[in-house]
């Protein structure tokens, strides 16, 4: 019994990575309706800059925010080419988000190379009655738990977020109000981008990262955005952590190997039960 709640407790905290690199998919695809499979790469990208940053002596904070903030940088940078040009559409977009991860992967590997990196997270770990937790994994449910929290403020609450809402509601009724769809579309690859970054900084210690772990993650989080219907990031939270603990579960009683496959497995099927859904729907 022991046994299988440290693999539930590891599951969620795997999980809520997959869920900040999914809501990164959700925020862009409900603003600009691409879906940025550059999100992987930035992951990776986040982790190890914060492990350079780390490795030049940075003191632990301020080396993990200024990773996450590059790693928003570089999700600027793939807005604006996604979206140099008004009126592309959304499968010609996802195209060049995909070129651009392979651009990323081709960069990561120029800098770092191709073997895994670990840089050093919170030391020790907490006892939750018989289960014992590492500290770096209860910080990344912590974390991405004030994340979803500070997100559901931004969206409800500040006038960017009411903004970026209505774009992805309706972006003629938004254009004809005053809000430049085009500079939210920037915002929302923007908070993609350190979105992915806080999921590679908080992630890396726990899992070393190599450029070969973007496709997995990208994958993951992808499975938890559909989960949400990419659309929903409380919907995305529950699906990542059930994606989370299924494959740690997979991992700890069959074989770590099929934690990949599960991912694609778990999209199938929910994509599958929302076409019936919505063929349900629309018989009646």
């Amino acid at each position: 019994m022991t046994t299988f709640l440290t693999y539930i407790a590891s599951g969620l905290a795997v999980g809520a990575s997959f869920a900040l690199i999914g809501s990164g998919f959700v925020v862009v695809h409900r603003v600009t309706n691409v879906v940025n499979f550059t999100q992987g790469t930035l992951t990776v990208l986040g982790g190890l800059i914060s492990y350079s940053l780390l490795s030049m002596a940075i003191p632990h904070g301020l080396g993990e925010v200024a990773a996450v903030l590059i790693a928003a940088v570089a999700g600027l940078l793939v807005g604006l080419v996604t979206l140099s040009r008004p009126g592309t559409p959304a499968f010609v977009a996802l195209l060049v988000t995909l070129g651009l991860s392979f651009l990323g992967t081709a960069i990561i590997i120029l800098v770092w190379g191709q073997n895994p990196v670990s840089p050093p997270g919170i030391e020790g770990s907490i006892a939750f009655g018989s289960v014992s937790i590492e500290s770096q994994r209860v910080l990344i449910v912590v974390v991405t738990l004030a994340v979803f929290g500070a997100m559901w403020l931004f969206f409800e609450r500040t006038d960017l977020g009411r903004a970026m809402s209505a774009a992805a509601s309706n972006q003629r009724a938004a254009r004809l109000v005053g809000i430049d769809v085009r500079r939210m579309g920037l915002a929302a690859f923007a908070i993609a981008g350190a979105l992915g970054g806080l999921a590679g900084v908080l992630l890396a210690p726990t899992l070393p990262l190599s450029v070969y772990s973007d496709l997995p993650l990208a994958l993951s989080g992808f499975a938890a955005a559909v989960f949400g219907g990419l659309s929903s990031p409380g919907r995305t939270l529950i699906g990542a952590m059930v994606l989370g603990v299924s494959g740690q579960l997979v991992a700890g009683y069959i074989n770590g190997s099929f934690q990949t496959q599960l991912a694609l497995v778990m999209m199938l099927v929910v994509m599958i039960a929302r076409h019936r859904s919505l063929t349900t729907e629309e018989a009646k």
